[in-house]
């Protein structure tokens, strides 16, 4: 080896900036095993105090990056484009947007992740199908996306094994919340893919990594320079995960709303209007850009119409039979929870906030999320939002309901879950979905 890992976290530590020879070294030696886990979390701890620079940042992601394969999409037809998002509570956009942008011709290759911690996980959400196989091979994953157009993956052991094992041991050290860390395990995994364009959803609020506008802002900004970077189209959209996404947090409770909204079913609430709706918002929205990326409508509301088109046409919701079909997942077979709890309200007035992260916590007791990579998801558990904020409630009335197949399971979440909403008697204006556009 030719450098010494101490030196290199030592220079770290003391605030200096690594080269890209430096960091790949590390990077590669701890990949094949030849850097012990304590020294990895130590420069990690370095990172996370002294920060990195721009030009550290890329040659961190090229370095996770080149630790394995990049997938080779030159034989599929089109602009290829993906979106990946922060994460957050009831964050199911996937699973409509996928199928939206493929049944209007753009290829959409997905390689998505599990759940941990209070946010969601796409692959968990589409394993609570009953038959659906997400662990593809990379041939098999250009296949299925040459013929249908779409295909949802899990990492597999060739793409960004730098990325796989650091994140493990961040998520034990306490540096999850690094931007240089974070920026580089997103856009390592991103750019593996192999994708022309790529929509960032980046989330902000109480049941976000990034607690304020600004700080999802900064990621935002930090992620797209990659992108370009490395010769990318990018858009990133900052939108608002103070309360929950839709009527539902839980796996196949999600994959149930997804398919009633590509149903064009709606879900009337006590407030007057459809739960299903923010969810299908920010889909369409997001779609509308992948869509804009790849050429397909001259601006954003063009783009937005084609969207809206694929969604209430059906073609959206075929796309998605058609993806189940190629993944061996049976729809018609998903799991129902067998009991529910419902949780009231004591007093009247408007509902003025959410602790967002909370209920996600919640949602790890009843098993919807994981506390660690090794626990095991019960797909049927979930929770169900009856109201938003802005809404008008009296006392007694249901705000959650708890779904699951163990009901002390259930019970156990219900202080928890009553102290994660405030309702205060001024009126309180409904907050907006999307805050800003990045383009």
């Amino acid at each position: 080896m030719a450098f010494l890992p101490a030196e290199i976290i030592k220079a770290k530590r003391n605030g200096g900036s690594l080269n890209y020879d430096e960091i790949n070294e590390f990077i590669l030696g701890y990949a094949r095993g030849q850097i012990p886990d304590y020294q990895m979390s130590a420069l990690l701890m370095a990172i996370y105090f002294r920060g990195m620079t721009t030009e550290e940042t890329l040659s961190l992601t090229k370095a996770m990056l080149h630790s394995g394969e990049v997938v080779d999409f030159s034989s599929v037809a089109g602009f290829k484009v993906d979106k990946h998002s922060t994460g957050g509570v009831g964050d199911k956009t996937s699973l409509i947007l996928g199928p939206i942008v493929a049944a209007a011709g753009v290829p959409v290759p997905m390689i998505s992740g599990r759940g941990l911690g209070h946010t969601g996980g796409t692959l968990d959400k589409l394993e609570s199908i009953p038959g659906f196989n997400t662990q593809k091979s990379l041939t098999e994953f250009v296949d299925l996306v040459r013929k249908h157009l779409i295909c949802f993956i899990g990492q597999t052991k060739e793409i960004c094994p730098a990325d796989k094992k650091i994140y493990a041991l961040r998520d034990v050290t306490a540096t999850v919340e690094s931007l240089p860390l974070i920026c580089a395990s997103i856009m390592s995994k991103k750019l593996a893919e192999g994708v022309d364009g790529l929509v960032l959803d980046v989330k902000y609020g109480s049941g976000a990594f990034m607690k304020t506008p600004a700080m999802a802002e900064e990621l935002a900004l930090n992620l797209m320079a990659i992108a370009r970077g490395y010769g990318k189209k990018v858009t990133s959209l900052l939108t608002n995960m103070d309360q929950p996404l839709g009527r539902y947090a839980g796996n196949s409770l999600e994959v149930e709303e997804c398919v009633a909204i590509m149903k064009n079913e709606k879900f009337m609430g006590p407030g007057g209007y459809d739960l299903y709706e923010d969810t299908r918002e920010l889909s369409l929205r997001l779609s509308a850009h992948m869509l804009l990326l790849a050429g397909v409508g001259k601006n954003e509301e063009e783009s937005y119409k084609v969207a809206s088109e694929m969604l209430t046409s059906g073609k959206a919701m075929a796309k998605f039979e058609e993806l189940c079909s190629i993944h061996g997942g049976n729809l018609k077979a998903l799991p129902k929870p067998k009991y529910n709890v419902n949780i009231t309200t004591d007093k009247p007035g408007f509902v003025h906030a959410f602790h967002t992260e909370s209920i996600g916590v919640a949602g790890i007791i009843i098993k919807a999320g994981r506390a660690q990579t090794t626990d095991i998801i019960a797909p049927t558990a979930g929770i169900e939002f009856h109201v938003k904020v802005g809404d008008e409630v009296k006392a007694g009335d249901t705000v959650f309901t708890l779904h699951g197949d163990d009901k002390d399971l259930l019970m156990s979440a219900v202080p928890l879950l009553k102290s994660a909403i405030t309702i205060s008697l001024p009126k309180i204006a409904k907050p907006s979905l999307i805050l800003k556009t990045l383009s």
